[in-house]
């Protein structure tokens, strides 16, 4: 699986799209890169109306392997490497989203899973008889 970095994109269109395969995951880019096992600073993200062209430090287009068994850590390395993009991948846990600064050497289908609503069980107890002496 792939995704292809244009010269016309906007985070919005490679977020969705990296979305659309990873329900419980997302992507997020800033302004500066986060260190190895530091959280990114929020008022480093950028808008997801930013055109690629405008943060990008590399200025090249192309494609990206985002495989369901290519690690957090792999990712957001192509993403800076590739194109000087700071990206963060973050796991949905219940109602929050986290920062994956820890488990950035899971692959994106761990995280994916992992990220996933635990299944609500209901229990239904067996009819029981009428014994009303009939």
């Amino acid at each position: 699986m792939q995704i292809y970095i244009s010269e016309e994109a906007v985070v919005a269109d490679i977020q969705d799209r990296f979305q659309t395969l990873y329900p419980y995951l997302k992507l997020e880019f800033f302004r500066k890169p986060h260190t190895k096992g530091e959280c990114s600073s929020g008022e480093e993200k950028i808008s997801p109306e930013t055109p690629i062209e405008k943060i990008r430090i590399k200025h090249t287009f192309g494609w990206i392997d985002i495989s369901y068994y290519r690690t957090a850590a792999a990712v957001e390395h192509d993403f800076s490497y590739i194109f000087g993009l700071s990206t963060q991948i973050l796991r949905k846990a219940g109602t929050l989203w986290l920062e994956t600064t820890s488990t950035d050497s899971w692959t994106l289908e761990e995280l994916n899973n992992a990220g996933r609503p635990a299944k609500s069980h209901t229990f239904q107890l067996p009819e029981q008889p009428d014994n009303d002496g009939e």
